[in-house]
């Protein structure tokens, strides 16, 4: 009698495995994205209310057809809200902003990003586990559902009542813990919370198109005269320089901007001996640690541009641009986009820019910097012998995006010899040379010594154009597009960026004096902060007609 009863025992014990494992699944997986948001482990100590949902729906589901599909769309219902969740957790720490679904698309250029810092196939490798991971995550789900449904309709009677008094406890719970409270409940909706806010998120970013459009139509220079525009500026050539992450960080944040300040000090000395004299405040950008073009956007365009949906908005309309504006007054308009390798039609058809110049473009034969395809001081020279050397042809207003300061910040270039720039053969060597981004980025403390070099790179490079350019007629407003993330700048970092406007013509400045900014090229603690919506009507006035 005892040797069937063992062997019974021990057919029942992987059954019972089975059922714990499927128990296990459902009280922890969907407890995950509430996990992420919190970043605290104890948040996967709670009973969820998901799991319980699909178990009374399944119990209620008489055929087995039925209830696969229902457990498939409940393991994958979970798994959104994990993705969700990952996301939005990431956009939060890089970007200092939260995910809203409706700017899918900008997670094609962080897989851009990552694909340059390690390489295309590890990112790619990473991407497809991934992909594997959630689904298995969804068919563990869907299984561990099934599974312990099975065993309820096993046991009808004890099954039902159990989880009966399962859902009890937790409408109990969740309708104490308010009054009582308590700020962690054990009844949790972590899955259903995450979807809930992207789905909140995404309907605000959808009403906050019409106070954009609005924001849009109101535009007191939209009908200014082309004779108006720029008067004080004629003559001259503009260029507007974004330097990538260059925030306040560099010039205050410890351990960072010691180097910085110095070049900086030195590049004002050069500078001086040169004949050019400079003033700089500050600017607080609509953006956080990347997606530098909504910061580009803001400065262009006068309008507040803090989310790829309020982006999309703006370059669909016909808000008038700085490069439009000058376009219409005569000027020739370039962009320069070094980190650009296709196509870019809102350059052409929004901003109006006449020359569109990206890494296909410009000649360059050298070594590849990572993300940053092209060292900066190329891209100067590039500009300066094909864009500034005919004079003969009208003024130009180019707006150049510096990437050698982008994340993340490895390999660096070094600067050469100007005259020895050429086809950038000369960089040869350099990448290998530099420390790589992975190692780069195994100890924070080295992250941000590297995040101070590229910017004393990036302030070089531009100062080597300034001293071998001999042109009394040039303008350059250089400005940061947004702050690095947290990983240099802290957790708490505001999003202010320094801005200079640099020339030899006194009569610029003078026609700025109104501002207040700081002379010379390192705003002080207390300078004029402007958002950077602010700076487009600003600009216009100063140098123009007020509408």
């Amino acid at each position: 009698m005892s040797r069937p009863l063992a062997g019974g025992r021990s057919r029942a014990w992987p059954g019972r495995l089975a059922i714990a494992a499927a128990v296990a699944v459902l009280l922890v997986l969907p407890l995950v994205p509430g996990a992420l948001v919190s970043g605290s482990v104890l948040a996967l100590v709670r009973i969820p209310v998901e799991s319980i949902l699909i178990l009374l729906v399944l119990a209620l589901v008489p055929w087995a057809r039925p209830r696969i599909v229902l457990a498939a769309l409940f393991g994958l219902f979970v798994c959104l809200a994990v993705v969700l969740a990952c996301v939005d957790v990431g956009y939060e720490a890089a970007l200092g902003i939260h995910f809203v679904p409706l700017d899918w698309r900008q997670l094609g250029d962080a897989y851009g990003v990552v694909a340059a810092a390690i390489g295309a196939a590890p990112a790619s490798a990473l991407v497809a586990a991934a992909a594997l991971l959630i689904a298995g995550v969804a068919a563990a789900l869907a299984w561990a559902a099934l599974r312990v449904d099975a065993a309820v309709r096993r046991d009808a009677a004890r099954g039902r009542a159990a989880l009966a008094a399962l859902t009890a406890g937790w409408v109990a719970v969740a309708a104490l813990a308010p009054p009582l409270g308590v700020p962690n409940p054990s009844a949790a909706a972590a899955s259903t919370g995450a979807i809930g806010s992207a789905v909140s998120r995404t309907v605000a970013a959808l009403q906050a198109r019409e106070v954009v459009a609005r924001a849009i139509a109101d535009d007191p220079f939209a009908e200014m005269d082309e004779a108006e525009l720029f008067t004080a500026l004629r003559g001259k050539n503009v260029v507007f320089a974004f330097i990538e992450s260059y925030g306040r960080v560099a010039l205050e944040g410890e351990g960072v901007s010691d180097g910085v300040n110095a070049l900086l000090r030195r590049g004002e000395d050069t500078l001086a001996a040169e004949g050019y004299i400079a003033e700089s405040a500050w600017l607080t950008s609509p953006t956080y640690g990347g997606a530098s073009w909504l910061a580009h956007a803001t400065l262009q365009t006068g309008v507040w541009i803090d989310s790829q949906t309020v982006y999309s908005e703006v370059v669909g309309s016909d808000r008038l641009t700085l490069s439009g504006a000058f376009a219409a007054a005569g000027w020739r308009t370039v962009s320069d986009v070094p980190s650009n390798t296709q196509d870019w039609p809102v350059g052409r058809d929004f901003y109006r820019f006449g020359t569109l110049l990206d890494a296909t473009n410009v000649g360059y034969r050298g070594p590849r910097f990572g993300y940053a395809r092209i060292p900066d001081q190329y891209t100067w020279k590039h500009f300066a012998d094909h864009e500034l050397a005919d004079a003969g042809q009208p003024s130009v207003m180019a707006e150049i995006d510096l990437v050698s300061s982008h994340t993340p910040w490895a390999p660096l270039p070094e600067l050469v010899a100007w005259s020895q720039i050429g086809d950038g053969s000369i960089f040869a060597g350099q990448p290998e040379a530099s420390r790589p981004a992975n190692e780069v980025w195994e100890d924070p403390r080295t992250v941000q010594r590297f995040y101070g070099l590229s910017i004393e790179y990036a302030l070089g490079a531009m100062f080597s154009f300034l001293e071998n350019v001999d042109d009394p007629n040039l303008v350059v407003v250089a400005l940061g597009d947004h702050q690095p993330g947290p990983i240099v700048s802290g957790a708490d970092a505001g999003r202010d960026v320094p801005i200079s406007i640099i020339t030899k013509d006194h009569a610029v400045l003078d026609a700025i004096a109104a501002w207040g900014w700081e002379p010379g090229l390192r705003p002080a603690a207390e300078s004029p902060v402007w958002r950077m919506d602010a700076f487009r009507d600003r600009f216009f006035t100063a140098f123009g007609s007020a509408p």
